[in-house]
């Protein structure tokens, strides 16, 4: 299994991944204030988005979800921005980031070693231009919706932090994290 785990790391890596890790599961650290965020509408997908709060579900199950796996790769991306208020390089990063954790997450499942994969990313599920959660439909991709890490209540500078990986990568730039539970 350790192998499998370098080899993990090492395609996040080669997929351009600024650093990854693989974390257990009872080392990841939950914050429920981080959910707090979310109902505050901070990222403004609150009530939007079938992988977003509330339509996620309760907190409390989700921790429960989380504690169901073994371990997880953790992946951080790195983007460089023209300056702190850069926001059209803060969408460019986080599109990036996205291509960059499905790619790692389609290897991830063409490996078919892991009875169940739970993907977590950055922000809302993007997979679809427009949430069928905003028409009142089901989900029209649910093999392919993803929710993010914070929706999970999952302290990202804990987490990335007891793994060794820096929150904070200098100045000008901006950082996404996905986690995959494996």
């Amino acid at each position: 299994m350790e192998k499998v785990q370098n080899d993990l790391v090492k395609e996040a890596l080669e997929l351009n991944a600024t650093h990854a890790a693989m974390v257990e599961v009872t080392k990841i650290p939950f914050n429920e204030d981080f959910r707090k965020l979310c109902e505050q509408n901070s990222c403004g997908s609150y009530n939007k988005n079938w992988m977003c709060p509330p339509a996620v579900g309760p907190i409390s199950d989700l921790i429960k979800r989380v504690s169901g796996f073994k371990q997880g790769l953790l992946l951080q991306t790195v983007h460089q921005l023209e300056d702190s208020y850069d926001w059209e390089g803060m969408l460019e990063g986080q599109a990036n980031h996205e291509k960059i954790f499905r790619k790692l997450l389609e290897h991830v499942e063409k490996r078919n070693i892991f009875s169940q994969i739970l993907p977590l990313s950055a922000g809302p599920c993007m997979h679809c231009a427009k949430c069928a959660y905003l028409t009142g439909k089901e989900c029209s991709f649910p093999d392919k919706a993803i929710s993010s890490v914070e929706a999970y209540g999952i302290d990202v500078t804990a987490l990335l932090k007891g793994c060794g990986i820096p929150y904070s990568n200098g100045q000008n730039t901006v950082s996404y994290v996905g986690l995959i539970l494996l």
